[in-house]
């Protein structure tokens, strides 16, 4: 495959509109050389730049990045302090090339209990690129799956008991509509490093019919060789989507006329 930008996004036949990323392994990755947890996370910076980039390339229009489950303040406070450290620093670092790329940095997860700091900071880069077209980059912060669910249906709820909402009302799209990432089409390629073979609670209403990709390699060592060879296996995904083969042949053949 060519290096060039636009040779990328003619190599592959289907590209997904929406990639997101459980980034793991930064802590085993700093183990292995006999340093610090958080020595991973600051090499795993690198790794996001990356990601970003191959999107941009390939004009893959969302990612979405697990940066800080709300199960991860049960880590160290020293760690969970460094890793508020390194966000901001990549931000006010990153700050002026994600406008210049074009890239809308969006904040999805629970805004209580983030500190002051970071959340001044975050809210400074989302109205700072909110005219970003190019990518829409969700970072997922304080979030998770099962409390992301409960907040729309504590929201729905409040609105059914004013009178806002009827029961009736209530239907797939309004209740995605009530979801933090309202707005945003569902993930087509979930990518998880390390190995792992778990969701993590990370966006479980939107990876329903999600395309799962699972890779050893440790999250500061992915690159673009690992990148593409998720799109790569993307290729030989048949999404059914509840259907069977032949009625995807015939849809094909339809929409070819």
């Amino acid at each position: 495959m060519r290096s060039d930008p636009e040779s990328r996004r003619h190599y592959f036949k289907k590209l997904p509109k929406h990639v997101a990323v459980i980034m793991d392994g930064n802590g085993r990755w700093a183990r292995k050389r006999l340093k610090n947890r958080v020595y991973g996370h600051e090499a795993g910076i690198e790794a996001v730049k990356t990601v970003i980039r191959c999107c941009v390339d390939c004009g893959i229009p969302y990612l979405t990045l697990y940066a800080f489950s709300k199960e991860n303040w049960q880590r160290p406070k020293a760690e969970i302090d460094s890793l508020w450290r390194i966000m901001k620093k990549f931000l006010q670092k990153e700050l002026s090339g994600l406008i210049e790329k074009g890239i809308k940095v969006l904040h999805i997860g629970d805004r209580e209990d983030l500190p002051s700091d970071v959340l001044a900071m975050l809210d400074d880069v989302v109205e700072k690129t909110k005219n970003g077209e190019n990518l829409i980059v969700q970072v997922a912060l304080n979030y998770g799956g099962r409390h992301e669910i409960v907040e729309a249906t504590r929201r729905i709820a409040e609105k059914v008991k004013c009178g806002e909402m009827k029961p009736d009302d209530i239907n797939l799209d309004t209740f995605a509509a009530h979801l933090f990432t309202a707005g945003v089409p569902d993930p087509d390629l979930l990518i998880r490093t390390s190995g792992e073979c778990r969701v993590s609670n990370f966006l479980l209403w939107q990876i329903a019919y999600t395309e799962l990709y699972i890779i050893d390699t440790l999250w500061p060592d992915f690159g673009e060789k690992e990148f593409y060879a998720a799109l790569e296996a993307f290729q030989t995904r048949e999404r059914r989507f509840g259907k069977i083969s032949e009625q995807l042949t015939v849809a094909e053949n339809c929409s070819a006329f």
